[in-house]
């Protein structure tokens, strides 16, 4: 009788008869021939799922990164716009009345805060104007005479707050240069229309 040289079919069955057959000794080259459809068959298998997984993946990267450069951009317009509070209804900015309270205390500490907020303000209020800088100073430094009246006044409220940022409480601030400076700020923003 002929035999015929087909491909084995490839089943569970089939690797429990050659586990079995090699587990008692009987397996013949037709057994082996089997098991070796059977592992080409499982890898077969293996490289499409690994394809399948690795074109998921890639497709999640491309997804991910596009949604977090859109997000940076987002993020990069709202936190480079400077908003400064809003005026009142009796016209008076929150911060500045914040500002007059401090100044109007009776300790050197507060005089030191109400400078502090002040220059901050004013920093606010450069980089609104589309002055470009690190820091107040080289933001003053940017600007033009002629578009700035106040210049001066910005400079002179600025040494001051410069003194206290690196004497700290050892700077002796008196009630008379703690007015002074912060009538600098007001002319400053009183030009600019920020008070």
């Amino acid at each position: 009788m002929p035999t015929s040289t087909s491909t084995p079919q490839v089943n569970a069955a089939n690797l429990f008869h050659f586990a079995h057959d090699l587990a008692y000794g009987t397996y013949t080259s037709a057994h082996y021939a089997e098991f070796q459809a059977l592992l080409a068959h499982f890898w077969f298998w293996v490289v499409v799922g690994g394809y399948a997984i690795a074109a998921v993946a890639f497709f999640v990267v491309v997804y991910t990164t596009r949604n977090i450069f859109r997000l940076r951009e987002r993020e990069s317009k709202y936190y480079d716009t400077v908003i400064l509070a809003p005026e009142t209804e009796g016209g008076m900015n929150p911060r500045w009345q914040h500002i007059q309270s401090l100044i109007s205390g009776i300790g050197a500490s507060e005089w030191r805060a109400a400078i502090i907020e002040a220059d901050i303000m004013l920093d606010a209020m450069l980089t609104e104007q589309g002055y470009a800088g690190e820091s107040v100073g080289e933001k003053l430094k940017s600007v033009e005479q002629s578009d700035f009246n106040t210049l001066q006044d910005a400079w002179e409220a600025h040494k001051v707050r410069n003194q206290i940022a690196h004497e700290g409480s050892s700077f002796d601030l008196s009630e008379t240069l703690a007015r002074r400076t912060i009538a600098h700020y007001e002319a400053v923003f009183r030009e600019f229309k920020i008070i």
